[in-house]
C-alpha cells in the first residue's frame, strides 16, 4: 500500500464529505414525506466515514497498477458526482436533478467496481458496500420524489 496515494485519495473523499457539512438536511428535508425505511440520521456519518476510507483504500490500491487508467478515471468521476449530489439535493432542493446525479453516480460506481475487480480483487470488493449504500440512497431519493410530488419536492 502506498500511503501517499491513500492520503491523496482520502483528501478527495474529505472534500466530498465537506459538502455534507456545508449543506445540512435542515427544516426543508425534515418537512418532506419520507419512507418508513429511511436510515436514522446518526447512520449517515458512520456509514459515510467507513465508505470514504474504503474508497480511498481502493483508489490507492488501483493507483499503483499499470492498467488502471479507466478505473482511476471512473474513481474521479464518482467522487465528483458524489460531491455534487449533496448541494443539489440539500442546498438547491432540486430533488429531480439530484436523482439524475444519483443515477450517474450509481453508474460510475458500478462501472468502477466492474473495472476494478479484475485488476485488484480487494479494491473491487472494497467498493461494493459503497455501491450498496448508493443504491439505498437512490431508492430514498426516488421515493422522496414520489411521496412529495414530482414538482413540489424540487422547490
Amino acid at each position: 500500500m502506498d500511503w501517499t496515494f491513500f492520503a491523496l485519495f482520502f483528501a478527495a473523499t474529505v472534500a466530498a464529505a465537506s459538502t455534507g457539512m456545508l449543506f445540512k438536511p435542515g427544516a426543508w428535508y425534515e418537512g418532506l414525506a419520507k419512507p418508513s425505511w429511511t436510515p436514522k440520521p446518526w447512520m449517515f456519518p458512520v456509514v459515510w466515514t467507513s465508505l470514504y476510507i474504503l474508497m480511498a483504500l481502493a483508489g490507492a490500491r488501483l493507483a499503483v497498477l499499470p492498467e488502471a487508467g479507466m478505473a482511476l478515471a471512473l474513481w474521479a468521476l464518482q467522487i465528483a458526482l458524489n460531491t455534487l449530489w449533496t448541494p443539489v439535493f440539500f442546498g438547491a432542493h432540486r430533488t429531480r436533478v439530484a436523482m439524475g446525479v444519483m443515477v450517474a453516480l450509481w453508474a460510475a460506481i458500478a462501472g468502477l467496481v466492474w473495472v476494478a475487480l479484475p485488476l485488484d480483487l480487494w479494491a473491487g470488493l472494497m467498493l461494493v458496500p459503497y455501491l450498496i449504500w448508493v443504491s439505498v440512497a437512490a431508492a430514498l431519493n426516488f421515493t422522496i420524489l414520489r411521496l412529495n410530488g414530482w414538482g413540489r419536492a424540487a422547490s
